[in-house]
Formats: C-alpha cells, structure tokens, sequence
C-alpha cells in the first residue's frame, strides 16, 4: 500500500476508535514532506525519518512527538499488512527535561485564594471578573482539573445536588466523573447564583467560567491574571531555584497535598494510587506516581510510614 493511503487510513482507524488524533494527523500528514506519499510504505527509509525528527535547532518535545506519531502508524501499518518493516530508529529523540512542578504551600494558597486579592489583581480588567478568576483558580486547586477541563464545563457538566463535575473528551480522549467537597461544591453554587443575577445565559449549554459576554476563558488573559496576582500575593521561586510558579502547578499541588494526608491519616497509600490516578485522569499509574517524591514534607511522610512498618508498627 503507498504511504499516503497508509497513513489516511490510521488517521481514520484512530479517530473511529474515540481518539481526536488532530495532532497525531497532522505530524503524519506533514512527514510526507520527507518521504514519497505515493510510494509503497517499504520504500521509506530511515534516514528519512532522521530528517524529518531532526528539524532545526538541538531535540524538543515537538521532536519527540513526531517519533511517537510515526513509531505508531508503523505499528499499525505492519499488523494490518501494509508495511513489511519499519524505519524508525531505534531511539527516541530526547526532549530536555522539564522543570519539577511548583508545591504551593498552604499560606500561599491563602493568598492567592484571598477574595481581597484576587480582587487588586483584576482592578480595570474588562471581560474576566474577580469572582470568575477566583472560582477558577480554586477549582483547579480544589479538583485537581487541567486548565482546559476546567473552562470546557457547561452548565450540564455540573451537578450540584450530587457534588460531581463530568469532565468531558480530556487529554486522553475519555470522559470522566470527578466528586467535590461541600465547600467547593458550595462555592459553585454561589457562582450559578450570581451568574443568574448578573444576567449571564443559564442553559444547559453556557460555560460555567466564561467572560462578561459570555465567552471561554483564554488562556493567555487568565496567565496574565495569575502573573499579577502571584506578584501582589507575594508568591516567588526561591532564589537560585529554576521553578516558576506556574498556574497549572494547582493541579500538581492538590495531588501533593493530598497523598500527604493520606500519609497523615495512615490511609494505604498504594491502594489509593490508582484512585487518585483516576481522579486526576491520567492515561496510567506512572503519570501519579511521580508526586511520591515531589516535596520533602511528603517524602518524610512516607519515611515515617515505613519506619513503623519496619518496627514491627501496623502497616495501613
């Protein structure tokens, strides 16, 4: 089968099986710069491949996703017939490694949280108000959800009687049900209240977060916000520490801060890894287990835990 049919047809095999594949398509799509569309699939050649990984400039995770997209269709090109082998390298590019994620202590959560501030901080802004900047950030404290998730919720994706957010078609194309706590399950129903009284349209399909006219959030007016209020809060990286406080760091937080009081309350922390897992909606166990060791306070927990397991303590 020639290259490019080869490809339309995994694009079209992904999508049929609930992935949006948009991404994975286009860096498909784009390698046929590099390669002929209309040869057999066996005529591609590795360094082909090399010369489409590489680009310009040292490796990124742009490179590293366009091996990904391509080591995959070659999966599947082989297993359906229509390739004999595949051109991949052996290895991946390596992207350069990511900052460890920024650990919000509790008195800076307070600040950033404080009506009082996040008010100063949005003093002459036209289109997100304070409340709507507050609600936001401490739902994605308070749930632990991705920023997009967060300002995709539609009026129908909340269910305030039952406590439970639907988050819908996520990173890893599945849905998902997210249970709150009252005090945040409260603070949304203050929310739609104000909504309502402030004239905003109510059905079923409105955002639950959108600007005064109605729109989605953006996301670079609400970084902008958060830049501001972290400066008024008083919220900076340690001197000499590469890690920038960021806004998505609420997330990584609430799973930090929530594996410590499972610790605290001698709860099974490795029953409950998965839980939490599915909670914040990663695709496997790897994706959370990296918050075990993610702060000190938190590796100290665990010590203590096994400390009393090996002195003969109950284990929980």
């Amino acid at each position: 089968m020639i290259l490019r049919e080869a490809i339309e047809r995994y694009v079209l095999w992904r999508q049929a099986h609930g992935a949006k594949f948009t991404t994975g398509a286009s860096l498909l799509r784009r390698f046929l710069d590099h390669a002929d569309g209309d040869a057999a699939c066996d005529a591609v050649t590795t360094e082909q491949v090399l010369a489409y990984l590489a680009g310009e400039g040292p490796p990124t995770r742009y490179s590293e996703n366009k091996y990904y997209a391509l080591a995959g269709f070659w999966r599947h090109a082989i297993s359906r017939g229509h390739a004999a082998r595949s051109p991949m390298p052996v290895d991946a590019p390596r992207s350069p490694v990511r900052a460890p994620p920024y650990i919000y202590a509790r008195d800076e959560l307070k600040r950033l949280f404080d009506p009082a501030t996040v008010e100063a901080s949005r003093r002459g802004a036209v289109q997100l108000n304070a409340v709507t900047f507050r609600t936001l950030l401490l739902l994605l404290y308070g749930a632990g959800l991705r920023f997009g998730e967060a300002t995709r919720l539609t009026m129908a994706d909340v269910d305030l009687a039952n406590a439970v957010l639907t988050i819908r078609a996520t990173k890893f194309y599945k849905s998902r049900l997210v249970p709150i706590g009252p005090r945040l399950a409260a603070l949304l129903d203050r929310h739609v209240l104000q909504r309502r009284q402030a004239g905003l349209v109510n059905g079923q399909n409105a955002l639950l977060l959108a600007n005064q006219n109605g729109t989605r959030l953006a996301s670079s007016t609400v970084q902008a916000a958060f830049d501001t209020l972290r400066r008024i809060a008083g919220v900076h990286r340690a001197t000499g520490d590469r890690t920038i406080p960021r806004l998505h760091d609420l997330r990584h937080s609430f799973a930090v801060h929530r594996l410590t009081s499972w610790y605290r309350q001698g709860a099974d922390v490795q029953r409950l890894l998965p839980v939490l897992s599915t909670y914040l909606g990663h695709a496997d166990l790897e994706g959370t287990k990296v918050y075990l060791s993610m702060t000190p306070e938190l590796l100290e927990q665990a010590s203590l835990r096994f400390a009393r397991y090996a002195a003969g303590g109950r284990h929980a």
